[in-house]
């Protein structure tokens, strides 16, 4: 459920969602190298490919997200990005919605950004792929906790009468978020060794 759809936040949850939004792309905008540009395209078609396949845990549903690997990947562009992908995804198949898409880029970018930020020094600095290894699950997986707390968080904060929702789809987050560290992890170790410089988020 990280595509929240239209009707179901508040006004103040919108606009903070949408500034916040702004910002980061504003920011991501402001950092991207054109020759960057490839990258970014490429990472935004694979999130949208991703999470257009939906696997049902109880009573929602959790589809992969790879926030982490754009965030190691791409630094702040990943809210360009995501932002692109959402969009088609709303005008396209209805995911999500209009008036929410500052909200959801905030909740999927936000935490795959600043995991990137906190790890992806680690990945590529060291010489030790068990390191490695684990930096790139870390990653992978508290950015996918890190966007089930913001979307129970939303949630939370448009109603109290969604609380029991919001402690759902925080539960229902947790088994995405062993799926995603393992691939996240696996793809990171994989460029380390033959490509290095894609895990840098600027252009050689």
């Amino acid at each position: 459920m990280a595509h929240i759809p239209d009707g179901l936040l508040s006004a103040p949850v919108l606009v903070g969602g949408g500034l916040l939004a702004a910002a980061g792309v504003a920011l991501g905008l402001h950092r991207l190298d054109e020759r960057m540009i490839p990258r970014t395209a490429l990472l935004a078609a694979a999130f949208f490919a991703g999470s257009l396949v939906a696997v049902p845990v109880g009573p929602s549903s959790v589809h992969l997200l790879l926030a982490g690997l754009m965030g190691v990947m791409l630094g702040t562009a990943t809210f360009l990005a995501v932002l692109v992908a959402l969009l088609l995804q709303a005008l396209l198949f209805g995911f999500g919605g209009l008036t929410t898409l500052g909200v959801n880029t905030v909740n999927i970018a936000l935490p795959g950004v600043l995991c990137g930020l906190a790890l992806g020094p680690l990945i590529r600095a060291t010489a030790r792929p068990s390191v490695r290894l684990a930096a790139g699950a870390l990653a992978g997986g508290l950015a996918v906790l890190g966007t089930g707390g913001l979307v129970a968080l939303s949630l939370w904060l448009s109603s109290s009468a969604y609380t029991p929702a919001a402690r759902v789809v925080i539960a229902t987050y947790l088994p995405l978020a062993l799926v995603e560290a393992f691939i996240t992890a696996s793809i990171i170790a994989f460029l380390a060794r033959v490509q290095p410089g894609a895990l840098r988020p600027a252009a050689p």
